[in-house]
């Protein structure tokens, strides 16, 4: 099963016929395993991977570092789902160290992230605080690399 996630995670439009030929299955047995990983929850989606800079390059994304106060009996659990739940939220994770959770936002403008900030989301009785910093340019991304136009790299000259 980890050589088939490998594949997927890699490639999840790779053609069933081509997975099924580099695991040495076949076509049904890929099918079948594909199946029971989707309704076994281990897969729960697939994504594309988007270059901004080529499409939709005014889109603002920011990530914005949380200190909560976890919940008697909810903990951070709670308090993550309702955060996850708000249009602007692409992601949100579980940290440790200097603050509680990560939220990943994308919005048209960076005053719709300031309003979401100062709205939506330290409006919550357990955030304590929030520090957003925006995405300038991405260089990679759920382990794809955004094309870059560099120059050819000289070498350099010794005696």
């Amino acid at each position: 099963m980890d050589a088939l996630i490998d594949l997927l995670k890699h490639n999840p439009l790779m053609p069933r016929e081509d997975v099924a030929r580099l695991l040495g299955l076949s076509v049904e047995e890929v099918n079948a395993r594909i199946d029971q990983l989707e309704r076994d929850g281990v897969i729960i989606g697939y994504q594309t991977v988007i270059n901004r800079e080529k499409w939709n390059p005014d889109t603002v994304t920011a990530v914005i570092e949380v200190k909560i106060t976890p919940e008697r009996d909810g903990g951070f659990d709670r308090i993550a789902s309702r955060i996850a739940r708000f249009e602007e939220v692409q992601s949100c994770y579980l940290m440790s160290g200097g603050y509680d959770l990560l939220v990943h936002v994308e919005a048209e403008t960076l005053r719709q992230v300031a309003t979401f900030v100062a709205e939506k989301l330290s409006t919550i009785d357990s955030v304590v605080s929030t520090a957003t910093r925006f995405r300038l340019k991405t260089y990679k991304e759920n382990g794809a690399f955004h094309l870059l136009e560099t120059a050819p790299e000289r070498l350099s000259v010794s005696p």
